[in-house]
């Protein structure tokens, strides 16, 4: 019996190990904390596109926005660890999420691991045209000249979004109002409706509507973007993190943890190939990301290294999410 067992146990490790070899043998699908249209969604589809030949496989996108990225990072973390499916987060679901909900349903480090980062990108503070403040310094004047009198729209309580802005209160010592929405896409339909008149969104979303010219920028956070390198930063009027290792607003890509070394290795390798090519370095820029590529294990404990500091900024704002 001990042999047949024993035999049993090397014929399952063997099928498991030309599983694995094999992967992907089905549809990878993509858990996306973004909504269809947004930023990040395009973005994603354009990685998977570039992944597809590499992997010799096929990707298929389950876009889950709302609550900042909570909504689908919990499916992701409790899909089964096997590559076929993953989750296209960033810093909001892995980091901010984790500074502001006690009763988070899923554990950020411990529950994901990181196939890798793609690239690193500010928060972009855009106004309508007939707003009158022009940029970061105007804007500040204008807040404390009225305060209270200007509302500020983010994808949701607890988004990165909102963390900036908050920031900024603290920082530059204003007070104006956050007005959560669900998504980055419904934030661009007010906006250029004219019923917000002042929103963060991401760079990926905001980059082309002020290139367009539908809107203006304001300000960048934290740091300030390649895309759009005119527009000041929360760093260049001394309020930002200049000087300090923290961990900054990012888009990465996640497997469930657990998923089998083998499998994250091709993942991975694929990931660093399409993020390091040149065309896509440029599509990401137009988007306003800083194409960056981070393996899994470095970017682990870089995002458990930064839920520190933006706690306590949380807490300073009693950004709290039951």
């Amino acid at each position: 019996m001990r042999k047949l067992f024993v035999l049993a146990v090397a014929a399952l490790s063997a099928f498991a190990a030309q599983a694995q070899a094999d992967y992907p043998t089905a549809p990878i699908r993509i858990i996306n904390i973004s909504s269809p249209g947004a930023g990040g969604d395009a973005i994603a589809r354009m990685l998977a596109d570039k992944m597809t030949p590499i992997v010799k496989g096929t990707f298929i996108m389950d876009n889950r926005p709302g609550a900042g990225g909570a909504i689908a990072a919990d499916a992701g973390a409790k899909a089964k660890p096997d590559g076929y499916t993953l989750l296209f987060g960033g810093f909001t679901s892995h980091v901010l999420l984790a500074a502001v909900r006690p009763n988070l349903s899923y554990d950020p480090a411990k529950d994901f691991d990181p196939v890798g980062q793609i690239g690193t990108a500010s928060i972009l503070l855009i106004a309508t045209n007939d707003f009158p403040a022009n940029n970061l310094k105007e804007f500040i004047a204008q807040a404390k000249k009225a305060p209270d009198s200007i509302q500020y729209a983010s994808w949701g309580v607890g988004s990165t979004g909102h963390f900036c802005g908050e920031l900024l209160n603290q920082r530059a010592q204003i007070k104006t109002s956050h007005v959560p929405y669900k998504s980055v896409t419904q934030i661009q339909q007010d906006i250029l409706g004219g019923q917000i008149k002042v929103a963060f969104v991401d760079m990926a979303s905001g980059t082309p509507m002020v290139k367009g010219g539908r809107v203006k920028a304001l300000g960048s956070c934290l740091e300030r973007s390649p895309s759009l390198p005119d527009v000041g930063s929360y760093d260049d009027v001394g309020i930002g993190f200049a000087g300090k290792s923290v961990a900054l607003p990012m888009w990465a890509l996640y497997a469930p943890a657990g998923t089998p070394k083998p499998i994250m290795d091709k993942l991975s390798g694929a990931l660093r190939q399409v993020v390091d090519m040149p065309e896509v370095k440029e599509k990401l820029l137009g988007y306003g990301v800083k194409a960056e590529f981070v393996p899994g294990d470095q970017l682990k404990k870089l995002l458990a290294g930064g839920i520190p500091e933006w706690r306590e900024i949380a807490r300073k704002s009693n950004i709290v999410i039951e």
